[in-house]
């Protein structure tokens, strides 16, 4: 007899408040479901860690700014709320985790526009095990390459239909890119626009630091300064780049938004990719060349997830 998998799935339902329990083991999307024939949909990927979901009102926002864009019409926050608790809860009563540093969860919410000819949208909340890899590579860090994305900087403006900022179920190219870093030899990628501006990774927000010393007189101060990409380039908003940035600003880091080109990320002290889920994960190697020095980089990236693990 096979262990029950590891998957808590909760459909928004009107009928049930508080969400729907479904069997993960079983099929539960028909196959005429638009979300499966032409990736027609949204989602949100989030972090819950001893049962608090992390930045869960930054993630609700951006699923409404992706259905708006989308023109889809979704529940009410309130009901994703009610299903992502009793998916939480459900997951911890059924799969509790072995230890405190186990005990992370990853929260995706799915909205897609139903099947054909339907006039509401398919709504679920999935929780699950965070993966083995992503924590490691929040350790010992990731290689990566350069694509072209093959659009430039200014498309977001002139072509609103290619979606981009919004986080949509359309992941096959992102998914490709990745495969072929791997082919390469390398775990990640970062996005370039045909213009050369640095825009993202496929499932994560390009940052990167610069550290200094200055004498303004009063004695010698260190500089620290926390850059992304410009928003203005079509990149989705990173929600954990935002809570990012306001902790370190609180900490006393100086912030800065691109635009950036290939040359920064090399001549940058540290450079991380990060996604709510596999955190701040540092580069190593960009296109086979070192990126800062190990020592530096291990500093500030334990200064940045000691400001991260304070972001609710």
């Amino acid at each position: 007899m096979t262990s029950p998998a590891p998957v808590v799935l909760v459909f928004l339902d009107p009928a049930f408040p508080a969400g729907r329990l479904a069997d993960a083991s079983q099929p539960q999307l028909l196959a005429t479901d638009q979300g499966a024939t032409r990736g027609d949909g949204i989602f949100e990927s989030m972090l819950a860690v001893g049962g608090d979901v992390r930045k869960l009102q930054a993630h609700l926002d951006r699923l409404g700014g992706s259905a708006e864009t989308l023109d889809l019409v979704i529940p009410a926050q309130e009901q994703w709320r009610a299903a992502i608790a009793t998916g939480v809860a459900q997951h911890r009563t059924q799969h509790p985790a072995r230890s405190s540093a186990e005990d992370e969860v990853v929260v995706k919410l799915v909205a897609t526009r139903g099947p054909e000819g339907a006039d509401s949208p398919t709504c679920w909340v999935q929780v699950s095990p965070v993966g083995a890899l992503g924590r490691r590579q929040r350790e010992a860090g990731i290689d990566v390459i350069l694509l072209d994305r093959g659009y430039d900087s200014d498309v977001a403006e002139r072509a609103p239909w290619l979606l981009l900022g919004a986080k949509t179920l359309s992941y096959a190219v992102n998914m490709a890119a990745l495969r072929h870093a791997h082919k390469q030899g390398a775990d990640d990628v970062i996005f370039l626009s045909t213009d050369g501006r640095v825009l993202e990774g496929p499932t994560s927000t390009v940052l990167l630091a610069h550290v200094e010393t200055a004498d303004d007189g009063a004695g010698a101060r260190t500089i620290r300064r926390l850059i992304t990409p410009q928003l203005d380039t079509g990149i989705l908003p990173g929600t954990s780049q935002g809570a990012l940035f306001t902790a370190a600003k609180a900490a006393g880091w100086e912030l800065g938004y691109g635009p950036l080109e290939p040359q920064d990320l090399l001549d940058a002290d540290a450079v991380w990719l990060i996604s709510s889920i596999r955190l701040l994960a540092p580069v190593n190697h960009i296109d086979g060349k070192e990126i800062g020095t190990p020592a530096l980089q291990k500093q500030l990236t334990a200064e940045l997830n000691a400001l991260y693990a304070g972001v609710q």
